[in-house]
């Protein structure tokens, strides 16, 4: 099972979920626009429709694009197939609209909960299961200063990193969003290129990258 990058010594992927979030999602896009970083981002349906001029810059600035169901249900294996694809389906031409025409190429199961079918529905639609292989946790709200220890100590080349920027229950700045200035700043001093997770699969073709659930992780 592949967690990982390939195709490139520096590259390592950064990757948010949850949003747009009017609040965060510029912060984010800010930050990584003065980085000169490019990033996916795992989009949540039912915010892609309220926010959709968040979803078109970030897509102009070059930004990969990530179907993340449409209501973020974490118990999406348990549902009917016929809820599951509606679930994708909904949001990836949610997705197309807002972006003025930019596919999403990637999906994200809520909370990592994949099973055969949400993977058969994925591909159905022609997206390709994302996963990770650097988990800080930072939906648990760890300081700032942890969150970033923890992505340094395991972002390696090829690498592929969670992180948030959506707040899922409040209006506290997700802990990700805190703790971003400071990861691509030490991602800069150590010479780590910040890549679309599809960056060395300009055809598609790769193996599937799949994470353990966040909510499993330490």
């Amino acid at each position: 099972m592949q967690r990982r990058l390939g195709g490139h010594s520096r590259a390592v992927a950064l990757t948010f979920d949850d949003g747009p979030d009017p609040r965060w999602t510029p912060a984010v896009l800010d930050l990584l626009r003065r980085y000169r970083v490019r990033a996916t981002f795992c989009l949540v349906g039912e915010h892609v429709t309220e926010h959709p001029e968040l979803v078109r810059r970030i897509a102009a600035q070059g930004h990969a694009l990530c179907d993340h169901t449409w209501s973020h249900d974490e118990h999406l294996p348990d549902r009917p197939q016929a809820t599951v694809r509606a679930e994708i389906d909904r949001t990836y031409s949610a997705i197309v609209t807002a972006s003025g025409g930019t596919r999403p190429r990637y999906f994200r199961a809520p909370g990592g909960r994949w099973s055969p079918a949400v993977v058969a529905a994925a591909r159905r639609f022609g997206l390709r299961p994302l996963g990770w292989s650097v988990d800080p946790a930072d939906w648990r709200r760890p300081p700032a200063a942890l969150i970033t220890r923890r992505v340094l100590d395991q972002a390696a080349p090829g690498a592929i990193v969670l992180l948030h920027d959506a707040a899922e229950r409040d209006d506290r700045e997700p802990a990700g969003v805190a703790a971003l200035d400071r990861i691509l700043d030490a991602m800069h001093t150590q010479r780590l290129e910040g890549v679309r997770v599809d960056a060395f699969d300009p055809r598609g073709r790769s193996t599937p990258v799949f994470g353990p659930s966040p909510h499993q992780s330490d």
